[in-house]
């Protein structure tokens, strides 16, 4: 027997939709049941997952695109002056404590006095859903058709994390799927158009550089360190014009 699998752009944004919407079912049908220590040991899970994903897009640092289209030794030097200057524009811009800010203004404006389990629930969760690097680079990754593997491990984390908003706040997280849908289907448009304009070493240096975010995400996860990944999103926009620069030299 032969199955057909269906791949377009965008479906790894679908499946978070459906987690969310699932996970936020689930959370206010059976309420908050699962213990404390199961929550804490599935991040754990998660994290360590999120590493091996980082560890997949560090290795795009030996294609043989990348290698063959710069100087030897340039690939890693591309991802650090990527990471370096990407962080320094980043933390000028403060784009973490912005992302921050958004947060805090979104929930005052829309629940002032915090009163309303539906109205919180819709904006705390679509705040965790949306606000975070991994929306980002999953959804490039997904229109550039590079893999869905950072939006599945994102729709694993969301799930979780709607199941225990939902068993407090209600049916309120299940609607913060709009929002990430909008979003997160704005970065796949980004990322198509990329596909379209990047060259294949490009590609591999920004894959490459977007893995060592990933794997910020994971020591963040398993609580090892807490990096301020937002500052750092700039790098992914830097690495493939570095690669453009030294493959023109």
């Amino acid at each position: 027997m032969t199955y057909t699998y269906i791949m377009f752009v965008g479906i790894g944004t679908v499946i978070n939709v459906v987690a969310i919407v699932i996970g936020a079912a689930l959370g206010v049908l059976v309420g908050n049941r699962i213990a404390e220590k199961t929550r804490n040991l599935m991040t754990d899970v998660l994290g360590a997952i999120t590493l091996i994903g980082a560890a997949s897009a560090i290795s795009s640092l030996w294609e043989e695109d990348l290698q063959s289209a710069v100087p030897d030794g340039s690939p890693t030097l591309i991802v650090l002056g990527a990471l370096l200057l990407g962080g320094l524009c980043g933390s000028a811009l403060k784009i973490e404590e912005r992302l921050e800010m958004v947060g805090i203004g979104l929930k005052r404006r829309f629940d002032k006095r915090g009163d309303s389990p539906f109205v919180e629930g819709f904006v705390t969760a679509s705040l965790i859903f949306v606000i975070g690097p991994l929306a980002i680079l999953g959804s490039i990754s997904d229109g550039m058709s590079t893999g869905i593997d950072q939006l599945a491990l994102k729709s694993t984390l969301d799930f979780f994390a709607a199941l225990a908003f939902a068993a407090a706040l209600g049916w309120g997280v299940a609607l913060s799927a709009l929002p990430v849908g909008i979003y997160q289907g704005l970065w796949t448009a980004i990322g198509f158009m990329l596909g379209s304009i990047l060259s294949d070493y490009q590609v591999s240096a920004m894959t490459a550089t977007g893995g060592i975010l990933l794997l910020g995400i994971g020591l963040k996860l398993l609580g090892i360190k807490n990096m301020a990944i937002g500052n750092l999103l700039p790098s992914l926009a830097l690495a493939p014009i570095l690669a453009f620069v030294l493959h023109s030299m």
